[in-house]
């Protein structure tokens, strides 16, 4: 084989090696959506978007690729920056569905962009920004999770309610149980703070999930008003 050919053949290889870097497997999604209210009701407090306080109801945090072992891939593409001309067609929904609550107040344009770029990066092998983004909205409008909560009589005003009636009401309601982060707020009291489902690798269907995460909730915690 002459020199030039073999360095070629090379070059190929490398160039396949990085694309199968870039669209990497992974086994499902986390779908995390959560509570405002217990996002601010903390000592660190939270500050509204610029376009007002949201809508009292779950937000969406993210969707976010993992494995089954627990680990996650992240940061996949350097090379694909959020460009948020790519979903200008969703943003009047992103606004209301996934809002920031970061300080200080802003538009949730660095939201968006840390979300794909640590996470959606990473279902490159699925998804481009605008399906990313698109199916997360869609799992959103699929799953009401304060219904559901609200229908099992758990409601977001201050109340402390078994953390297995807020497992069961969710797994009654979806078929799948949920996981469920809790952090605290500033008097040091346990809160529903994030709800967790899976979702398929196509990111449209609610699976059971492989591996549930570590939430740090005690067994009766508080679902605060927002």
């Amino acid at each position: 084989m002459k020199p030039n050919c073999a360095i070629f053949i090379k070059l190929l290889l490398v160039q396949s090696l990085a694309i199968g870097c870039l669209s990497q497997s992974f086994d499902f999604f986390y779908f995390v959506q959560q509570w405002p209210g217990s996002y601010c009701d903390t000592k660190q407090s939270c500050c509204y978007p610029t376009t007002g306080k949201p809508k009292t109801d779950f937000g969406i945090h993210g969707l976010w690729p993992n494995y089954n072992n627990g680990s996650y891939p992240s940061n996949c593409d350097p090379n694909s920056p959020f460009h948020q001309s790519e979903i200008s067609d969703l943003i009047s929904k992103m606004r209301i569905s996934w809002p920031t609550l970061a300080c200080p107040s802003s538009s949730g344009s660095a939201f968006w962009s840390h979300e794909w770029e640590k996470h959606g990066t990473c279902s490159e092998s699925i998804f481009d920004q605008h399906g990313y983004f698109e199916a997360a909205l869609n799992l959103k409008g699929n799953v009401d999770l304060l219904q559901i909560l609200e229908s099992a009589g758990i409601q977001p005003d201050g109340s402390s309610y078994s953390l297995s009636s807020i497992s069961d009401a969710i797994k009654e309601a979806t078929g799948y149980a949920p996981g469920i982060e809790c952090n605290v707020d500033a008097s040091g009291n346990s809160q529903l703070y994030q709800i967790y489902l899976c979702v398929d690798t196509s990111g449209s269907h609610l699976i059971k999930c492989p591996v549930l995460p570590r939430g740090g909730c005690a067994s009766n915690i508080e679902f605060p008003s927002f």
